[in-house]
């Protein structure tokens, strides 16, 4: 019986086996597959994906928050390998151009070459040097890709980003557009917005590739065609929604050991500035004591170097210590996040004007950009609003310690960078970090065993899948040392 079974089961299979090969033309034809899409349904998800907060990490190397419950590498100081996972959206993001070139639609090329710039932007100041040229060319076979240098991954930034401008078509709305509702306008402003932002980070630089940094700055700034108010920041609005809400909305973290740092508390209070009122919480035994929201005492940071058993013991034991501002984890929609602000720009600008880039007025460009934040939070924190008036801002700008001087360039340059920092509590990611490295203000209080990293570690995927490439990258940069205190070319 048991062998009959067994024979009949035999000639089921090959019979199946038989079927599946002959019909296998019908398979590869299956009409549920689809091979081509409208790019508007690829640029939502990459509009989403690319705005999101990009959560604690920064804010930790930013001295703004510190951990108590335990040691966080990135408040130390001590991070180690980064991660490539932005290929993943620059491959979305190349079908998406693939697609807009399929139906001849040049907006939605413009917009992929903006997102592959922001992509490699991110990517090579995390690390140094990147596949660029060859990345991406898995469907052609290529899967280890070789490295460009950050200069060169630089000027490919810079020229792609000439080329998205070039190629947006005013005259055409663009549908799946969850930033900016189809008005091709705003993202000729993000496109010349960014360059701005990209040539900036080269500060330190005279050229790249050929391209002389302050006179391509002039040229891009002549254009016009720049974000020129809040309403055309580069922002994603959340909505009380699955899968839209807030990005750090119900995280548990900020709510357990997460405390405000004494170095951004601190520049708020010396300040007078009530943004503190917006971002932080009182400390427990103030809020016990019925103590006033605008009492700046009432408000205390952590030393970011400090060990963390010791904050816990004193300070937090003691309820004399800043939470976050509960509306960052509580409110479904809290405020929008910005990748590119309003305010950010006319920080470049100003800075640009004290570096002799642009002939423009720094004083005006620095007001534009304080007024615009404060007017932000009006529009986004409004149960604050009383501590945000016109009245507080103008006496706030009347400061002898927040306007800006008649002559010191590095006075200058340390009040529009420090006014920046100010801006970002979980707003443009990185950015304050990397204008830290760039600057050196504000000062970021560290040890000396453990000084402010300068790139990450190549991803561990690299050393195993694309090792030769990798190699010959890191000995062409470092001498062969993969070391998160080794100085890339945009810093050298």
């Amino acid at each position: 019986m048991m062998k009959n079974i067994k024979k009949y089961l035999s000639i089921l299979v090959m019979a199946l086996l038989f079927n599946a090969c002959h019909n296998l033309d019908e398979i590869n034809d299956n009409p549920n597959y689809v091979n081509e899409t409208h790019p508007q349904l690829l640029l939502t998800e990459i509009a989403s994906n690319a705005f999101q907060v990009e959560g604690t990490r920064a804010l930790y190397a930013s001295r703004m928050i510190i951990q108590t419950g335990e040691e966080n590498n990135y408040q130390f100081y001590k991070w180690g390998n980064g991660s490539f996972a932005p290929y993943n959206e620059l491959r979305q993001i190349t079908k998406m151009i693939e697609e807009a070139q399929r139906i001849e639609n040049s907006n939605y090329v413009a917009i992929g070459k903006f997102f592959r710039a922001y992509y490699f932007y991110k990517l090579s100041l995390s690390f140094g040097d990147i596949p660029y040229s060859e990345a991406l060319a898995g469907e052609t076979g290529n899967y280890q890709p070789g490295y460009d240098s950050q200069e060169r991954v630089f000027a490919g930034i810079i020229n792609e980003l000439d080329e998205a401008a070039g190629l947006i078509n005013n005259n055409e709305t663009i549908d799946g557009d969850i930033i900016y509702n189809g008005n091709p306008t705003n993202w000729l402003k993000l496109i010349n917005s960014f360059q701005l932002k990209v040539l900036m980070t080269l500060s330190g630089k005279e050229q790249v590739e050929g391209i002389n940094i302050s006179e391509k700055f002039n040229e891009v700034y002549q254009r016009g065609n720049l974000i020129n108010s809040l309403d055309e920041n580069a922002q994603l609005v959340f909505v009380d929604q699955q899968d839209s809400r807030y990005t750090e909305f119900n995280s548990s973290s900020y709510a357990s050991s997460m405390f405000m740092s004494a170095t951004f508390v601190d520049l708020l209070k010396e300040l007078k500035d009530n943004r503190l009122f917006i971002i932080a919480e009182q400390t427990s035994s103030a809020t016990s004591e019925a103590k006033p929201i605008e009492d700046f005492e009432s408000y205390n940071g952590g030393d970011p170097t400090a060990n963390y058993s010791l904050i816990s013991e004193t300070l937090v034991a003691d309820g004399n210590i800043s939470k976050v501002n509960a509306r960052y984890y509580t409110n479904p929609t809290t405020e929008p996040h910005n990748i590119l602000s309003y305010w950010e720009i006319e920080y470049i600008l100003a800075e640009a004007t004290v570096r002799e880039w642009i002939n423009s007025d720094a004083s005006q460009h620095y007001e534009n950009a304080v007024r615009a934040n404060f007017e932000f939070y009006r529009n986004h924190a409004e149960e604050y609003n009383m501590y945000l008036s016109e009245a507080y801002v103008n006496q706030y700008l009347s400061q002898e310690n927040v306007k800006l001087p008649v002559a010191d360039k590095e006075v200058l340059l340390e009040r529009i960078l420090t006014q920046k920092y100010l801006t970002s509590f979980l707003q443009g990611g990185w950015t304050q970090y990397y204008d830290y490295l760039r600057t050196g203000h504000p000062y970021f209080k560290f040890t000396n065993a453990n000084t402010p990293p300068k790139r990450f570690v190549y991803p561990n995927d690299e050393y195993n899948n694309n090792t030769r490439n990798l190699e010959e990258a890191i000995n062409s940069q470092f001498n062969g040392n993969d070391g998160i205190r080794e100085t890339p070319w945009w810093l050298n």
